[in-house]
């Protein structure tokens, strides 16, 4: 398939089509082709055709919320086109709207056929990655009933049961059967001469489960406006650093992402809630561990989506043993999951707890939080899920019998449970995987600074000294134990994690600026690392790299060895300001926010390694998320770490 996807993304919806507005149901690929909604996708196939054939695109369409592109009939120099199609798209909550204007190029009255081919596969979004894996799908039945105005399709299994409605205005004068499943709607259309017509297309989708009384937009447009003032609401109060103009576009460009990427949720009170979802395409749902750093980035600006993160999270929360799900009293879910193969458990991910650090920056999130507003009604509703989070890090999560926060690699999920979670992510400077229950260094340090905020809280909001004692022991012990089994003498520098047996696993990794933000080095050693993040192997130009560069692991390609993360720079430039090193976290500021003004000021999931010096535009990285909510969310966490300057 040559043809770009271009991202169109509202809420828990997306739809990702060609340059000419075309889906045409590819199965392959980094990214998923066709309209999704809760996991599944409900438009496998949209394909415009004029007099039997497939226009050409004048315009392509761009980058934006709507999808816009010109096509002609097909044609040489001597013979311009007989009319102009001007083609439209948007998504909405569980839609997708089209409207088609032909107009005539003619002085004399024209005849057009148009028609769209269109069918929905509801193809779970699991079955759509490339990782060689089939799901069994037995009893499965798909249908099409075709209406007065269009045509329905329908797929059952079990109890099991989606719906796609394809309605047009005006309605087709045929619905054509195709031999393929997809319906053909056609449109014959006598045009006045330089006239035209306009064709509305609306498609509704019902996810199972589905009961909202939900509408299709009436337009494009009237989606556009739509979206355009929620973002308007989202931006506003904000206030953007007027001496860095590139930032402040940076910050305006994340905000408006973040609008477009919250989803639905629930408390635990089943009140309904809006939660940043971790990014689309392929994680267009609610990620413990994303939704939670993205909301402490966005706190000091927009505290409202840590407040709706920490309930939303809380809801979730395990309560029981689960082996597959890998649950553990009181562990924080990692990942959400509302499709078919999660319904009938055929994936882990309908709620999967396979995260070591989601527990400790939930509860990172709710001190946080309550430090910036004030507020402490959300910390006193949700004290017993907080009490029971630092539970699990002291039980389960292995601070009392290990000292630290471990994983064990799940077979039928993560190998890595940290934020870098790729099978071989975790690895010494040779490349080589540690043995047995990984601690990497990361997570200690949100435990570390998990078990100072809750002793905070304990001891201001619960009223419990004696709680807020035992924390603060906790914490301080972690802190020792930390420095003296971690610090590589010989390297300055932290290992990037410990293996079953408690040897160092030492490549040296960004995830040692993670430390700084959390304030579990000692000044004189936290001054060492903040420094050699920025030595021309770890520092690209746009970023830090997650592994430096000159290592036998290093691949510039990589997901995790090399490449440069934007929320993962995030965090670094908040601890290299926690540190006094402002110096060092300005160039951090500087590169990132270069990257995004050459790409039209978002920053994607994560860029290519390659150095500034040799590649002078940012290379991006093969895979990444085109919208992701922490990387969204981190110009906000370097205006913080810099203050606009």
């Amino acid at each position: 398939m040559t043809d770009r996807h271009h991202l169109l993304v509202h809420g828990g919806t997306f739809a990702a089509v060609g340059d000419r507005g075309d889906i045409s149901g590819y199965r392959g690929g980094s990214a998923p082709d066709g309209m999704f909604v809760q996991d599944a996708r409900h438009l496998s196939r949209w394909q415009l055709t004029v007099d039997g054939a497939v226009p050409d695109t004048l315009t392509p369409v761009a980058d934006g919320d709507t999808a816009r592109c010109v096509l002609v009939p097909r044609g040489g120099r001597n013979e311009p086109p007989a009319y102009t199609l001007f083609r439209e798209q948007a998504v909405g909550d569980a839609s997708f709207v089209e409207s088609l204007r032909v107009t005539s190029n003619r002085p004399v009255p024209t005849t057009v056929r148009l028609a769209v081919t269109a069918d929905a596969d509801f193809t779970d979004q699991f079955e759509l990655r490339s990782d060689h894996r089939t799901y069994t799908k037995a009893g499965a039945v798909r249908s099409r009933r075709v209406l007065g105005h269009g045509v329905e399709f329908t797929y059952r299994r079990g109890e099991w049961r989606s719906v796609t409605t394809v309605t047009a205005e005006p309605q087709p004068d045929a619905v054509e059967e195709t031999g393929t499943g997809a319906r053909r709607l056609v449109w014959t259309l006598d045009l006045e001469p330089h006239g035209t017509a306009e064709l509305v297309l609306r498609v509704m989708a019902r996810p199972h489960g589905d009961k909202r009384a939900l509408r299709v937009p009436r337009s494009p447009a009237a989606l556009q406006e739509r979206l355009l003032a929620r973002e308007g609401r989202f931006m506003e109060g904000v206030a953007f650093p007027a001496g860095w103009p590139e930032l402040s576009a940076a910050c305006a460009r994340g905000l408006a992402d973040l609008a477009a990427l919250q989803v639905p949720a629930t408390g635990p009170d089943g009140e309904e809630l809006r939660v940043p979802a971790a990014g689309a395409p392929w994680f267009l749902t609610l990620l413990g561990r994303d939704a939670l750093l993205t909301s402490l980035f966005a706190l000091p600006y927009r505290p409202r989506l840590a407040a709706a993160t920490l309930p939303a999270l809380a809801a979730t929360q395990a309560t029981d043993t689960g082996v597959s799900e890998v649950a553990q009293p009181g562990k924080i879910v990692h990942e959400v999951r509302h499709g078919e193969l999660a319904h009938f458990g055929q994936v882990p991910y309908a709620r999967y707890y396979g995260s070591v650090d989601a527990t400790p920056l939930f509860l990172v999130l709710l001190g946080a939080y309550t430090e910036q507003t004030g507020d402490t009604g959300l910390a006193r509703r949700l004290e017993r899920h907080a009490r029971a989070a630092v539970g699990w890090m002291l039980d389960h999560g292995g601070l009392t019998s290990r000292g630290y926060l471990v994983y064990r690699a799940d077979q039928g999920g993560l190998a890595n449970q940290n934020w870098k979670d790729s099978p071989g992510a975790i690895c010494s400077a040779e490349g080589t995987r540690p043995n047995g229950p990984v601690t990497a260094a990361g997570a200690q340090g949100y435990a570390y600074d998990a078990l100072r905020r809750t002793a905070w809280l304990a001891r201001t909001v619960w009223q419990d000294g004696t709680y807020a004692d035992l924390l603060e022991q906790a914490a301080g012990d972690l802190r020792d134990r930390f420095q003296r089994d971690f610090w590589m003498p010989e390297r300055s520098f932290p290992a990037l994690a410990l293996d079953g047996r408690g040897r160092q696993v030492d490549a040296l990794a960004s995830d040692a600026g993670h430390l700084l933000w959390s304030g579990l080095l000692d000044k004189e050693y936290g001054e060492q690392v903040g420094r050699r993040l920025l030595e021309p192997d770890f520092f690209s130009g746009w970023g830090v790299r997650t592994l430096a560069a000159g290592q036998p692991a290093y691949h510039p390609l990589s997901y995790h060895r090399g490449s440069v993360w934007p929320h993962d720079n995030a965090l670094i430039a908040l601890g290299l300001s926690r540190y006094g090193l402002h110096d060092e976290a300005r160039a951090i500021a500087r590169g990132l926010v270069d990257a995004a003004s050459a790409t039209g000021h978002r920053l994607p999931e994560v860029l290519a390694g390659y150095g500034r010096d040799t590649h002078p535009e940012p290379v991006p990285y093969p895979h990444a998320c085109v919208r992701e909510s922490r990387s969204a969310s981190a110009p906000l966490a370097l205006l913080t770490a810099v203050g606009g300057v």
